[in-house]
């Protein structure tokens, strides 16, 4: 099914399709929630997870996105099984590594966030000794966070192997404190990973789950500083996050209206129901897209819903004016109604 959003923003300059240049134009694959090794003992729906997970690299590598992005909960479980680690790995070294030329230029600095005292760069496919077809970014959400203490690199998750064997760009594992920094009093410093294709520039900003409270008192107290760019009006800003987005009490959410208005698009992990759909935002500049889980974990309402990932089009010339093909999927068993 495809879907236009020609409408969402009437301040918009209008912009055609075929005003867009093929070298211009970065395509993302856009999912959340997969959950690989939930009800892994199950006979029926013990595959559903990572099927649904190999369904997500598959449309990636046919409609040939130049990246994908996972909102959080990539696994299910914190330390996930070793079947479960086998069948990632398989399938992301299958899917995401080969000759195919990555097109997007890195403008960061690769080494932000790299292993501590290793010499390979954070980001793979700046790494001469790998060959990278499809870049795989993600963040953590709540199932699988940072936990333990981990040595001289400090917490470490099933998202820090992936990234240490070359296979995901884990990005987003900020330490948010309540302490303001040495440097500028600012308490948690967000850098983006700045990508360019052509005339089109990209700026990902990756924040993993963190308790919804202090996150809330953060950005209430303005405590958080996202780093941008000096020609920060000639990028595409995307802010990835995993946090409770319905209220579940006080503080127990992150509201909509609080990130920064340079932001361009929101994707929201977390919330299992599929709103995927960019949502306009009262008084903010930004939209929320809300891609929901791959796979159903439980008979919540929310879970009924059919489950999508999204493709996004997108070039310089064409901000707020998302053109996507919208990817419903199919299951092996379905918990739904």
């Amino acid at each position: 099914m495809d879907a236009s959003f020609d409408d969402m923003d009437e301040n918009r300059p209008e912009t055609r399709i075929q005003d867009r240049k093929e070298e211009d134009l970065i395509r993302i694959m856009l999912a959340t929630d997969c959950h690989i090794g939930v009800h892994e003992r199950d006979p029926v729906r013990g595959q559903d997870s990572i099927n649904t997970f190999k369904e997500v690299l598959q449309l990636a590598a046919k409609y040939d996105v130049d990246m994908i992005l996972m909102a959080g909960d990539l696994f299910h479980e914190n330390r996930p099984s070793r079947e479960s680690l086998y069948q990632t790995i398989s399938l992301l070294r299958e899917h995401t590594l080969g000759d195919k030329p990555v097109s997007i230029e890195l403008l960061s600095d690769p080494n932000d966030g790299k292993a501590a005292g290793y010499g390979f760069p954070a980001i793979n496919y700046e790494d001469p000794n790998l060959n990278v077809g499809i870049p795989f970014f993600s963040i953590h959400g709540n199932h699988d966070d940072p936990q333990g203490v981990g040595g001289h690199e400090g917490a470490l998750c099933a998202l820090d192997l992936l990234s240490v064997t070359g296979l995901v760009n884990y990005i987003g594992k900020a330490d948010i404190t309540d302490e303001p920094s040495a440097q500028d009093g600012v308490g948690t410093n967000i850098r983006p990973v700045l990508l360019r294709k052509g005339d089109t520039r990209l700026a990902i900003y990756g924040v993993g789950n963190v308790k919804d409270q202090r996150l809330h008192h953060q950005l209430r107290s303005n405590k958080i500083k996202m780093f941008t760019p000096q020609d920060k009006d000639d990028w595409f800003n995307i802010l990835m996050l995993h946090q409770n987005r319905v209220k579940r009490g006080a503080m127990e959410s992150v509201p909509e209206g609080m990130f920064d208005d340079m932001i361009d698009l929101v994707i929201w992990g977390h919330e299992h129901d599929c709103r995927i759909e960019p949502e306009p935002v009262a008084g903010k500049r930004y939209f929320i897209s809300q891609p929901g889980s791959t796979v159903a974990t439980s008979l919540a309402d929310g879970e009924s819903l059919t489950k999508y990932c999204r493709i996004l089009d997108f070039t310089c010339v064409c901000r707020h004016n998302f053109e996507g093909t919208v990817l419903s999927w199919r299951f092996k068993a379905r918990l739904s109604r």
